[in-house]
């Protein structure tokens, strides 16, 4: 897997569902936009002209600057919050269209780590040279204010806790490890926690359109980054510029839906590989049959949890980590191959593959120091949208439709979303269908085998917005811009270079 390649992956994939904490990406409420033009919204003019003042971040070639916004939009007298922001300017020749703002998803993805570290360098080369590369580190997120719950140490033991309790007592470990989580949310960042959701941040995207000095807001958002951006579009319609949403989201979907639907898709994800993998001649799940392959997966779940076995670190690989390092290769087949040799040697009581996939996806570091990620990851989703259940009994009742979708990890992602149900802030967001009434084409991006975010997501999304036109990668993987696709890219790259957009339906391989 070459390096620029392993970039793009995690940037965006292990942004998508902090799978162990809440089970998929939400959505949130998008109320009518009360500004249209270039006009700033009524009481927020001292935003919108806040000048930048832009300075070395010490990454070359970057520049970076902090912009401020109201913390609370309804009462924007009531404090201020600061948000990290960095571009790259269009490096030439051609002329300059714009800023094009860039988002890898999660919620929790940090924009300008994607964009220092692959957007910005990998985007195709006629894009950079015509468009200043920007991102924002969306509210509560890495240089953002980030929100904050645990230490390393406790998050280490957090993600250690058995997600497929077989008796009471186990469902009341989980359940306690929800609601420590949950507190130390409230400890450490309560005063943020109800100002992080989608809405806020597409509303700070505006403040930043504007300071930037464009009049229309042009965006590549990947996974929970098209929430986002169709977010923006629905606010911001006649702000709304060349959108491209890469791997979407459907906003109308119920919590419950959403996570039973990505269940499905991470076991389709799954099959994929095992139909690879029985077809090597050292399959560490056999070479039999995708099926003697799911069952041999199985095997080693419950194996471990009975007894985790040694990593060379100081923690053991449990059921749960396997699970996530599973999960983490899952976003992108040039991943498959580091898989089956963490799988074998998970077979050997050598636990250091997995864990090691495991810890990227959580985006541990080997100092035993965690990101923010899954932190934000839950408190923008459980602001987004009601939990998906509201106690242990709920979640035993919806297991066997979870296990339908997925026989493989339906238990776990069944279980991994009771974690909003201890949330110490109500959800300001419902669902609802997102229309973006009167924006500019806007393209849809869906990949048919997309375990993350289902294809069919990708399609009620272009279904619903009013100009949304589908453009469809006919493969494996999370998202599809920047795959390998030159049919996806060329069709990309001229949307945003020429403001036309793939004939609605256009399939690519």
């Amino acid at each position: 897997m070459d390096t620029r390649r392993l970039l793009r992956t995690f940037a965006i994939g292990i942004g998508t569902a902090g799978l162990l904490i809440s089970g998929c990406s939400g959505s949130g409420s998008s109320p009518n936009a009360s500004a249209t033009g270039t006009a700033a919204p009524e009481g927020l003019s001292t935003y919108y002209t806040q000048k930048l003042s832009w300075r070395d971040c010490g990454v070359e070639g970057f520049e970076c600057t902090t912009m401020k916004a109201p913390r609370d939009y309804d009462q924007p007298d009531d404090g201020d919050i600061d948000l990290a922001v960095s571009r790259k300017k269009a490096t030439g020749p051609g002329k300059r269209i714009g800023s094009l703002l860039v988002n890898p998803g999660g919620p929790g993805g940090s924009a300008i780590g994607y964009l220092q570290g692959y957007a910005a360098l990998g985007y195709p080369a006629p894009v950079r040279a015509r468009y200043d590369m920007v991102a924002i580190d969306p509210r509560g997120v890495a240089r953002s204010e980030p929100v904050e719950c645990l230490t390393g140490k406790e998050m280490d033991a957090y993600t250690q806790v058995d997600q497929t309790p077989d008796d009471d007592a186990e469902v009341r470990k989980l359940t306690a490890a929800f609601e420590k989580f949950a507190a130390g949310c409230e400890t450490r960042s309560g005063e943020i926690l109800p100002y992080v959701s989608t809405v806020d941040t597409a509303r700070d995207m505006d403040v930043l359109r504007a300071l930037l000095g464009d009049e229309k807001l042009h965006y590549v958002g990947a996974s929970y980054g098209t929430f986002l951006g169709a977010t923006y579009a629905d606010l911001f319609p006649q702000r709304a510029g060349r959108l491209v949403l890469d791997g979407a989201m459907d906003p109308s979907l119920k919590a419950i839906d959403m996570n039973r639907d990505q269940t499905a898709g991470f076991e389709g994800a799954f099959q994929s590989f095992a139909a690879d993998c029985v077809k090597q001649p050292e399959c560490p799940l056999g070479t039999t049959s995708t099926a003697d392959a799911a069952a041999a997966l199985k095997q080693l779940f419950k194996d471990l949890d009975a007894k985790p076995i040694p990593t060379g670190d100081d923690r053991e690989l449990t059921e749960s980590l396997a699970t996530t390092g599973v999960i983490a290769a899952m976003y992108d087949e040039a991943a498959w191959p580091q898989l089956r040799e963490a799988l074998e040697g998970a077979q050997r009581s050598d636990g250091s593959g997995l864990l090691s996939l495991a810890d990227s996806y959580y985006e541990r570091g080997p100092n035993g120091k965690y990101a923010n990620l899954m932190f934000a990851n839950a408190a923008v989703n459980c602001l987004d949208l009601p939990p998906a259940f509201d106690g242990p009994d709920a979640v035993e009742k919806a297991v066997p439709d979870f296990e339908k979708a997925s026989p493989v990890f339906g238990r776990g992602f069944a279980w991994a979303s009771l974690n909003c149900a201890y949330w110490p802030t109500k959800a300001t967001g419902t669902p609802h269908r997102t229309e973006a009434k009167g924006a500019a084409p806007i393209v849809v991006v869906g990949t048919t085998r997309d375990p993350a975010t289902p294809y069919k997501w990708s399609e009620a999304l272009a279904e619903q917005l009013s100009s949304g036109t589908l453009l469809t990668y006919e493969g494996d993987g999370h998202t599809a811009y920047g795959r390998g696709s030159d049919c996806i890219d060329t069709a990309i790259n001229t949307y945003l270079l020429e403001g036309t957009p793939p004939t609605d339906g256009k399939k690519c391989t």
